[in-house]
């Protein structure tokens, strides 16, 4: 049984950890920095997927949460009452969206005709109001418009269509991933371009009420992308090698481990560890360069090399460290949101004992199973 103050030494591996004064710290952080800038947080719940860590997020100021899918949304209106699907909803997602709480203000992000009119259909059966965003493309050329003409004619189509409502736009920059120092061109540029959707926008009539952008590799310079009003960053609350690596975040801020134990050392310079692909994922360094699929906390020149399903390989070539068969090493993973995914429980810990834990309780896609 596995109570508060049990040491880590004691869980089964491969485990997920977070070191709770970390997180505590990453939340504080972000919820200072939205106060200073008058900017509304609206943090994807993508990383942590938790209703633990949405509601400390809430109760630090954040403005609503966001979503990628309807399930996880779902899971959230528990608690939170105002909630942003920062995806298209097209088919049968719509029922299930339909679906939340009525005392749930839901706004919808979207970029095409085709889903205003399925969303405008769903909205009108369910006599349900529902904001929606128009997604911008503002550089990562995977979803939304880049033509204005095009904005400017979503955005109508959604004002004659009630009970949708238009609220403003969207954009999300994952296409700015290096060094946050040299930023500043791609920035500037993003500030241009977001200047130039909410000019044509305003001489129609449709001046938007909400801005709404940013990531966590730009998440400390979002004040300056003139016009933003609210921000979505999601990987702040745990961090990763990848965030930690473009400065966007410091090595000590990096919540989340995967604790790992030593299965073998039998082949000369590597050690074999209990968590391969299905432990740490498959994603590799983004935005910078970088070797491998995570590297060891406190020696992060111990990187996983090689994995499989269930075997990570660390790459012991750079050290004069030999581990033995049965000690525990905690890996940074490249990309935390995917490691979590993998996980039903997260261990929150302190000085190297558990002190508790919450479920993930929004991971998976919550499908209905065939009945008879």
């Amino acid at each position: 049984m596995i109570t508060p103050g049990t040491a880590i030494h004691e869980l089964e591996t491969p485990a997920a950890l977070v070191d709770l004064d970390r997180l505590d710290a990453n939340l504080a952080r972000m919820a200072v920095y939205a106060k200073q800038h008058s900017l509304a947080l609206r943090p994807h719940i993508k990383t942590h997927k938790s209703t633990t860590i949405a509601a400390q997020q809430l109760a630090q100021g954040a403005a609503g949460l966001t979503c990628a899918t309807p399930a996880e949304a779902g899971v959230m209106s528990a608690v939170s009452k105002d909630i942003l699907l920062a995806y298209p909803a097209i088919g049968p997602k719509l029922a299930r969206l339909m679906a939340l709480p009525e005392d749930v203000r839901l706004t919808v992000a979207l970029d095409s005709a085709h889903a205003v009119d399925d969303l405008a259909r769903a909205a009108r059966a369910a006599n349900r109001a529902v904001r929606v965003y128009i997604e911008l493309d503002v550089g990562m050329h995977r979803v939304g418009v880049s033509a204005w003409d095009d904005a400017i004619a979503l955005a109508k189509r959604v004002k004659e269509n009630p009970p949708l409502e238009y609220a403003g736009i969207n954009f999300y920059p994952g296409h700015i991933r290096s060094d946050v120092g040299g930023q500043d061109e791609a920035l500037e540029k993003l500030t241009s371009v977001l200047g130039a959707a909410t000019s044509a926008l305003s001489a129609r009539g449709l001046r938007p009420g909400v801005v709404s952008g940013g990531s966590t590799p730009t998440v400390w310079r979002t004040h300056e992308i003139v016009g933003v009003t609210e921000f979505r960053p999601g990987t702040y609350v745990y961090n990763d090698r990848g965030t930690a690596e473009i400065g966007a975040c410091a090595p000590e801020d990096c919540a989340l481990t995967v604790l790992a134990t030593v299965v073998s050392t039998s082949v000369s310079n590597q050690a074999v560890i209990d968590a391969g692909a299905k432990a740490l994922g498959r994603e590799p360094m983004r935005g910078v360069d970088g070797e491998g699929w995570g590297a060891l906390l406190d020696r992060p020149d111990v990187v996983v090399a090689r994995m499989s399903e269930e075997h990570g390989i660390l790459d012991l070539s750079r050290t004069d460290w030999r581990p033995e068969v049965g000690d525990l090493v905690r890996v940074v993973p490249n990309h935390v949101c995917i490691v979590v995914h993998l996980n039903d429980v997260v261990y929150g810990v302190r000085d190297s004992r558990v002190e508790t834990s919450w479920p993930v309780d929004a991971r998976g896609r919550s499908h209905s199973a065939v009945t008879s």
